[in-house]
């Protein structure tokens, strides 16, 4: 039994006030299986690259215990590319480029040995790719999150609904999700999104926390104030990472456990932010995790009596 992620491995070319990069590797499935790697070691990857790829990154990928069975190389064809420069307040950002390359025509196949999956995490791909990974799979996991973006909000609505329908756990930030519901209100924002099929709602703020949402309650996570912010690219698939590999790892998917897997995930995001690109999720520590956890439980703790 192990988590299966899907979604690219590709290269960003990234521009913030606090300086700019050449191509590095980025894309939603290599953020999430590094901060997924420090809470389970059974990690199996479905995606696509070209052979301009470099075999270094796949080799970090390996040591971080990624099974690369089901990358998909493409002889004479180049990686999926990004290129976008952040504003002043980290949270707006432009896309200056976007090279689809490899992406256009990815056919997801997963490898027999993956099919047995108990979690499943889609990273942000199309619709239509993510349905036909749930497709291949003759058992429906014991959890399956799907991670978007309003890219698909704007050109892929219908095939997108359908895919919500078919989760347990979605997550998007506020702005995506008051597009999806066509509410403000993020309270009544996300009852219309979990009327859409998922048991569970994500609403991701940035560096105002995350919200956690089902039909009953709502838990708030707080984001670690941090002195230094570089590069907010692949912050949200490292909490996506974080948070279903604790999952994974404690194999307790009630929403209990879910508000505990939400820490762990802003903690790889606030790791993720510290550096550019993937460079600050390799080689972390335990105890650059516990310190980090820590962190966050003194952030929250503290006592009230009433009078």
């Amino acid at each position: 039994m192990s988590l299966l992620v899907v979604g690219t491995v590709a290269f960003d070319a990234i521009e913030t006030p606090f300086g700019k990069t050449d191509k590095i590797v980025g894309g939603a499935a290599s953020y999430i299986a590094l901060a997924a790697s420090y809470y389970t070691k059974s990690i199996n990857l479905v995606s696509v690259v070209g052979d301009d790829f470099p075999h270094e990154f796949m080799g970090v990928l390996r040591q971080h215990g990624v099974n690369l069975k089901g990358l998909q190389i493409k002889k004479g064809e180049k990686s999926f590319f990004w290129a976008g420069k952040y504003h002043n307040d980290l949270n707006t950002r432009d896309t200056l480029a976007t090279e689809l390359n490899v992406l256009a025509t990815f056919d997801p196949i997963v490898p027999v040995e993956y099919k047995d999956c108990e979690f499943l995490m889609l990273g942000n791909l199309m619709p239509l790719v993510q349905q036909k990974v749930i497709a291949q799979l003759p058992k429906r996991p014991k959890l399956i999150v799907l991670d978007t973006m309003n890219f698909w909000m704007d050109t892929a609505l219908e095939e997108l609904t359908q895919t919500i329908a078919m989760v347990d756990v979605l997550t998007i930030n506020d702005s995506e999700a008051r597009q999806l519901s066509g509410e403000y209100s993020l309270v009544k924002a996300a009852q219309k999104i979990l009327d859409m099929g998922p048991k569970v709602l994500i609403i991701k703020k940035g560096e105002h926390g995350a919200l956690l949402f089902n039909k009953e309650e709502v838990f708030f996570a707080p984001a670690l104030p941090l002195e230094e912010v570089y590069d907010p690219t692949g912050a949200g698939d490292s909490f996506a990472g974080g948070f279903i590999g604790y999952l994974a790892q404690t194999k307790d998917i009630s929403f209990e456990n879910m508000k505990r897997a939400i820490i762990y995930g802003s903690a790889m995001a606030s790791f993720t932010v510290e550096k550019f690109g993937t460079e600050k999720l390799i080689g972390l520590t335990q105890e650059d995790i516990d310190k980090r956890l820590q962190e966050f439980i003194d952030l929250v703790q503290f006592d009230l009596s009433f009078v």
